[in-house]
């Protein structure tokens, strides 16, 4: 192979890979260079936190309770009165029979005198709550009707006060 003929080969060589690539860029329409993707990134991610801090807008963000720092005070109330409870012979329970809602104190609350709160907390919708007054039969139950309550799970907590001593407990109970 003479050196002429070689490099007229190098040369015709080197203008079909140049036609090529030239070809690849303007038949493609791969003109965009990395400012582009860099400015579709950060619009991108300006949309994403826009939209996120919109659903946060919308959120509904509940307390526990509307005055929770001054039922904190009074916490060892809480305490003492699950102490006492857990000293009883028995637990208290709760279940929902039928259309009803069966609150069972434990046997030393028969035959006494029982005043007391139930709060049936539900912790993802306060309009769900519902409160009514611990006032037990003679036997140491008390019934509710079943349709006073919305399908859901409950933490009922029970505040009540027997013999001049204070007890509290917490059960779960799902609808």
């Amino acid at each position: 192979m003479n050196g002429e003929h070689f490099t007229s080969l190098v040369c015709h060589l080197s203008i079909n890979i140049a036609v090529v690539k030239d070809y690849n860029i303007n038949v493609k329409g791969n003109d965009m260079n990395w400012g582009h993707k860099l400015t579709i990134v950060i619009v991108v991610f300006i949309c994403l936190m826009g939209f996120m801090v919109y659903q946060a807008m919308q959120t509904d963000f509940q307390l526990v309770e509307k005055g929770y720092y001054k039922s904190e005070l009074k916490y060892q109330q809480v305490i003492d009165g699950n102490n006492r409870v857990n000293a009883l012979s028995g637990k208290v329970r709760i279940v929902k029979s039928g259309n009803r809602v069966i609150v069972q104190l434990p046997e030393e609350m028969k035959n006494s005198n029982v005043q007391g709160t139930l709060w049936f907390y539900c912790a993802y919708d306060e309009r769900m709550d519902r409160r009514f007054e611990l006032r037990p039969d003679k036997d140491a139950i008390q019934e509710l009707d079943a349709a006073l309550f919305t399908a859901g799970n409950y933490t009922v907590k029970m505040e009540w006060i027997s013999n001049n001593e204070h007890y509290y407990s917490e059960e779960k109970l799902s609808m």
